[in-house]
């Protein structure tokens, strides 16, 4: 089903929480004696060290391995409580992931009619350099992942895109991900064949944003669609991504078509927005943000301009209609904007702190 503004309104009220209680604590306040540190735990050992290995060899110059090529295209973000839902998009050939038959279960049980699964291993692992410039693995995750397709219609070239997430603290990574297929008769993975691929991530936490505002990375948004409930394990989707209770198809190529309706959606989060004082230390404290949208042409001629919109929350969710209103002599005319290359300009201002922010997204109407 579609998500309905009331769905969103919920996460706002999840995330808000976390959020301004995270910018709380990072306003300082009177000095105290330092707690003793508490004893330094030996991290868990959560991937074998042939893996680990093979993400180390080319981690110095992040050359990725490519028996199973596939490409990061675009990495986006979302608040949790302590950190970020940072989500991978990658492509990656049919072909190259190993869509096969789905295996039986040897019960006797035939497989699935008209399917095709690929059966991978992922691993992911999150650096940050140390004092000296070294590395280190301060997070780390490994899991299998069924993708499932049609066998109707096909195609081992088409290339398709992917969706990864995974809850990070706030901070500067490096981040591999690792793509191998399991052996069907083991189920372990093959590392005989692999995918690694590396990316750089910088998820800023309330001690970085006092005193500036930033925005969860735009992105246009095709379908939001509410789940049930929320996903309690790390999957790998076709075509889609998860936040929370919400499942989105973002415009991956920011090309508007006769299929969006001659409209587009924008959902990010304003990092940084001061809580109103006479609702900071409330149960749902709430912001005063204020956004003015503009499209502009490549050159920054102004093609369309909406009236500026209130927001009582850090997470926006806005559907903008690309309809121009032009004025010859008496006549007023609604026409479509036409084909051509755009920038959506975003005018950003905390009405608590005064703290303002300009941000743009470009986008092409075909």
């Amino acid at each position: 089903m579609k998500a309905s503004r009331s769905a969103v309104a919920g996460l706002i009220l999840v995330f808000a929480l976390s959020l301004f209680a995270g910018f709380a604590q990072a306003i300082p306040v009177q000095k105290q004696e330092p707690a003793k540190p508490a004893p330094k735990q030996p991290q868990k050992e959560i991937l074998p060290k042939e893996i680990k290995a093979i993400i180390q060899e080319g981690l110095a110059t992040k050359q990725g391995r490519h028996e199973i090529p596939f490409t990061i295209f675009k990495t986006l973000s979302f608040p949790v409580p302590g950190g970020m839902h940072a989500i991978v998009l990658f492509k990656a050939k049919n072909a190259d992931l190993g869509y096969a038959a789905p295996v039986t279960n040897g019960k006797n049980q035939p497989a699935p009619a008209g399917l095709l699964e690929a059966r991978l291993a992922v691993a992911l692992q999150y650096f940050q350099a140390d004092a000296a410039g070294v590395q280190k693995v301060v997070r780390e995750a490994g899991f299998g992942a069924t993708i499932q397709t049609d066998s109707a219609g096909y195609d081992p070239n088409k290339e398709e895109w992917y969706s990864l997430g995974y809850p990070v603290p706030y901070g500067k990574y490096t981040m591999a991900l690792l793509l191998a297929p399991m052996d069907p008769k083991k189920n372990q993975p093959d590392l005989k064949k692999v995918g690694v691929e590396y990316d750089d991530l910088n998820l800023p936490g309330p001690e970085s944003l006092q005193n500036v505002l930033e925005t969860t990375p735009l992105f246009f948004a095709k379908n939001i669609e509410q789940m049930p409930t929320y996903e309690a394990r790390t999957a790998i989707h076709r075509g889609y991504f998860t936040y929370s209770i919400l499942k989105i198809t973002p415009n991956i190529d920011d090309v508007i078509t006769a299929e969006d309706k001659g409209q587009i959606e924008v959902l990010f989060f304003v990092l940084g927005a001061k809580p109103k004082p006479e609702t900071a230390g409330q149960a749902q404290p709430t912001n005063d943000i204020e956004v003015t949208f503009e499209v502009q042409k490549e050159d920054g001629t102004p093609a369309i301009k909406w009236q500026s919109q209130s927001y009582p929350s850090s997470l926006i969710d806005q559907t903008l209609p690309l309809k121009r209103t032009l004025k010859t002599g008496e006549k007023t005319e609604v026409k479509d904007l036409e084909p051509g290359k755009y920038n959506l300009v975003l005018k950003i201002t905390d009405k608590v702190s005064a703290m303002t922010l300009e941000k743009k997204a470009h986008f092409e109407v075909k």
